[in-house]
């Protein structure tokens, strides 16, 4: 089962990639595509090869390969070294130089602040050195992040989009040597990225691209037309990752194109900067492309590799949004604990009263959690040895929901300060604790760089990989009788060698995993779930066969059951190895084992135990209108407008409204 950007599952196949994707003509008219073709598009789309272990994959698999993640990866010393000497001046420059509640107030981030952030070389963090930046580890970029954005989130979402999906990234991992050398300086010295992709009517369903790159007569560039929309760092860009589509013609594949575009290239409007409930001081825009010439130069990777581009990046991009997830944890955490020791009622501290008790007791355990399967994410990635993008993505899914429940509690422990802004807290003398802004600045996350739902279905999709080798064509119906042949023999061969290996493993032995200690009993369950949940996968699999792809709400649970064991995991392994230099860790991941496993219970009586069907049945009827009468008694959005703008080529009649950031005096 594979699933376009949005969501909508796909057929897959061992031919796939050889009948669609980027290599495949996609329609004459922007945004006229059928499901068939936005299904191979997205597929396409994906790595389809595993050159390197997976911890993730295997454990959707039944297979609990501790080995690949203990013993606990470890650091370069040197790099260490270099990051702790940027990381003290980071944090001494965030201290005096930067007033998150004035971006706040403001909604804007002062030129001074872009000035400081360039000199100190924190829009170069993860460029190499060669190129002028600080090639700073994963794992040293996202505490810089994790830095910047307990002081100003608006400043942690600048860095991030500019460095994990902007321009440095993709130039990182598959730009040419010269490409390299003509941007990466640029950046490094405080240029600032952009990633344009989405449009007004297209979201996650790539094959619906309707920005078009033609190539021009003289075939030395490209003309770029079409519209963007909430671009994060848009208006302030100065140089863009444009994705946009290369008409196929004969001799030319086209497809889906990555292009480094000169954000002050004649023919470039940002029409708008938007604005959202939260991260006020983000430069966010909505861009009009008319005419535009890009030189054939500019192309990253060649015609027709743009989402393939996308995907790789985020493999190790997705690592930033979580990294502000587990500093928005630590910040609560702070938060709450002070409050809930020093407001009393009822003759004791709140934080001794049991309902709050385990609200503290929630986001302690979840902070800890969160950052380990960060932590790990990134050291696996430093060492390139493993292959993360299972990894990546559940860190990403789990922190972004884990920290808003988190924000939620902390608001509750609050009460009424909690709603109240930190201005008002400050006006009448109290700390100004900016619980609310937190909350609404945490949101943007469970949408970010792929929205819960489409997690969900992503890592899904890697999930089952295994088995759509094998055995996809036998559900494909377009397969024909030889192809759905060849896969039964193929399935036959598999499920023979692996159904067996999940009936019985080490964590039915009561002296599995002793070296863990008091953590051990939580791996041995980890194992025991780790095959139930494959059990669980290939049950459903043979029950609903081609249908499963419609089972996106059991597909998400299977999906938040593997976050959970892979997170137990995790802290199991880092508190054992930290546990004569930090023994208080050993008690916050069996606290967290405890909570997860509690969880994980409940997800797996919910695969089976669930109202999915009569939801869906009952959602057809909602969208008929069918209990429309429900909705009277209020004022509703006027229907004047529609709800996707509609746009037209052609040159832009808004104002321009970049905004460049001018010299240091």
């Amino acid at each position: 089962m594979t699933t376009t950007q949005d969501g909508r599952p796909a057929p897959d196949g061992p031919d796939s990639e050889t009948t669609a994707g980027a290599a495949a003509p996609l329609p004459a008219e922007a945004g006229q595509v059928t499901e068939k073709e936005a299904r191979q598009v997205a597929e396409a789309a994906r790595e389809s090869t595993w050159d390197r272990p997976s911890f993730g994959k295997e454990l959707f698999l039944g297979r609990f390969r501790l080995d690949l993640i203990d013993p606990w990866p470890r650091s370069d010393p040197d790099d260490v070294a270099r990051a702790e000497e940027f990381l003290g001046r980071f944090r001494a420059f965030l201290t005096s130089e930067v007033d998150g509640e004035a971006i706040e107030r403001d909604a804007s981030i002062p030129d001074s602040v872009f000035h400081g952030l360039a000199d100190l070389g924190a829009f170069g963090m993860k460029i190499d050195r060669k190129y002028g930046g600080l090639g700073l580890s994963n794992l040293h970029y996202c505490r810089a992040l994790m830095l910047a954005g307990s002081v100003s989130p608006a400043i942690g979402a600048l860095l991030s989009a500019h460095q994990s999906i902007g321009v440095p990234q993709p130039l990182k991992m598959f730009g040419t040597a010269e490409q390299k050398q003509r941007f990466l300086p640029r950046l490094a010295a405080g240029e600032v990225s952009a990633f344009l992709l989405t449009e007004p009517d297209v979201g996650s369903d790539p094959a619906r691209l309707a920005t078009i790159a033609e190539p021009t007569e003289d075939g030395t560039g490209y003309r770029l037309n079409g519209v963007k929309l909430w671009a994060t760092n848009g208006i302030v860009a100065t140089l863009l990752v444009v994705m946009a589509r290369v008409p196929a013609t004969e001799g030319r594949r086209g497809g889906i194109t990555a292009f480094v575009v000169d954000g002050d290239s004649p023919g470039i409007t940002v029409e708008r900067r938007n604005e959202f409930i939260g991260l006020r001081g983000l430069e966010n825009s909505l861009t009009r492309f008319h005419d535009v010439i890009v030189p054939a130069e500019n192309v990253i990777g060649g015609e027709g590799k743009g989402l393939k581009i996308a995907l790789t990046t985020l493999n190790t991009g997705r690592l930033s949004l979580p990294a502000m997830c587990v500093g928005a944890g630590k910040w609560a955490l702070n938060v709450a604990r002070g409050w809930a020791a020093d407001r009393v009622q009822w003759g004791r501290p709140v934080g001794e009263h049991e309902a709050v008790a385990q609200k503290l007791s929630f986001i302690a355990a979840t902070t800890y959690g969160m950052e380990t399967m960060l932590d790990l994410c990134c050291l696996l990635a430093d060492d390139d040895r493993n292959d993360i993008r299972i990894e990546a993505a559940l860190v990403k899914l789990y922190a972004s929901e884990m920290a808003w429940k988190i924000a939620d509690e902390l608001i509750q422990i609050r009460g009424g300060r909690g709603y109240e802004t930190a201005d008002s807290l400050a006006a009448r003398g109290e700390r100004p604790a900016a619980v609310e802004q937190m909350l609404r600045d945490l949101r943007i996350n469970r949408i970010f760089e792929g929205s819960t739902e489409i997690m969900h279905l992503l890592i899904a999709r890697e999930a089952v990989d295994a088995h759509l080798s094998v055995a996809g064509d036998i559900i494909d119906p377009d397969a024909g009788l030889g192809r759905k042949a060849r896969a039964g023999a193929r399935a036959g061969a598999f499920y023979a060698k692996w159904l067996p290996t999940l009936a019985v493993g080490r964590g039915q032995s009561p002296s599995a995993y002793a070296e863990f200690g008091p953590l051990a009993a939580h791996l041995r369950q980890v194992e025991r779930s780790s095959r139930k949940l494959a059990r669980s996968t290939f049950y459903a699999m043979s029950r609903w066969q081609g249908k499963m792809e419609r089972k996106q709400a059991f597909l998400g649970r299977v999906v938040d059951i593997g976050a959970e064991l892979f997170a137990m995991s995790a802290v199991c392994v880092r508190a054992s190895a930290e546990r004569d230099s930090r023994p208080e860790n050993v008690e916050l991941a069996d606290l967290f084992c405890r909570q997860a496993r509690v969880r994980v219970d409940a997800l797996f009586a919910a695969l089976w135990d669930n109202t999915d069907s009569v939801d869906t049945a009952a959602a057809k009827r909602i969208l008929a209108g069918r209990y429309a009468g429900l909705e009277e008694g209020v004022l509703t959005p006027s229907e004047e407008l529609p709800w996707v703008a509609r746009w037209s080529p052609g040159p832009s009649t808004s104002e321009d409204v970049r905004r460049r950031i001018p010299p240091k005096p």
